[in-house]
């Protein structure tokens, strides 16, 4: 099975939003950092070989159609070309914006270990690689800006326009359905995944 639809962009602009569209446009199943974290035992080792220079993409995404946030992102490159028919989407929100979310959230815990309960240290590791792999070792702001506009660039630099969608949530299901050859829904976009909802999803660590 091949990914069709692979996301570029880095966590925090939109990417649960935009798993839940592709679920719902028949991308689905979606591969989101979500379901490493609910199935750390099988996925985590098999990142940590992408890590160290053994990707065994086939095993990373069987039964998945589409692939959104991190650790996805940190490997867009070669996701792109080892899936070449794949459509591709950079999830996208102001630098800023994106900065103001990312430090509250998931760099609030990545910087805090001493908080990780053990059965997440082996999750956590593995996305501190995956984090550092995107972002680097310096994590101001300043510094988080520019790479976060780096990434964009260097994104939309790679692909023709036919391949990728630049899309944020606020653009709604019309581009992305345009993109991907699918009916707009009658439904709303999906809105998902706000602060209050991603330290709700992270409790699953404690059960890993």
């Amino acid at each position: 099975m091949a990914l069709k639809v692979i996301s570029a962009g880095f966590g925090r602009t939109g990417t649960m939003s935009l798993k839940l569209a592709l679920d719902q446009l028949g991308f689905g199943p979606c591969y989101h950092m979500d379901e490493v974290l609910k199935n750390g035992q099988a996925f985590v080792p098999l990142w940590n070989d992408v890590v160290d220079g053994k990707p065994d993409w086939e095993t990373v995404y069987a039964g998945y159609h589409s692939a959104v946030d991190w650790p996805t992102a940190a490997y867009w490159k070669e996701l792109a070309d080892y899936y070449p028919d794949a459509k591709m989407i950079l999830s996208s929100r102001s630098a800023e914006s994106w900065y103001d979310s990312i430090s509250q959230t998931i760099l609030a815990v990545a910087q805090a270990p001493e908080k990780w309960p053990p059965p997440a240290v082996p999750w956590m590791t593995m996305v501190m690689k995956i984090l550092k792999r995107s972002l680097g070792e310096a994590w101001d702001r300043e510094s988080l800006i520019a790479v976060f506009n780096a990434h964009e660039a260097a994104v939309k630099a790679a692909f023709p326009k036919e391949r990728l969608l630049v899309h944020s949530a606020k653009d709604g299901w019309a581009p992305l359905c345009e993109h991907l050859g699918v009916p707009v829904p009658e439904t709303p976009y999906p809105r998902t995944n706000n602060r209050e909802e991603f330290f709700e999803l992270m409790k699953g660590a404690d059960d890993m």
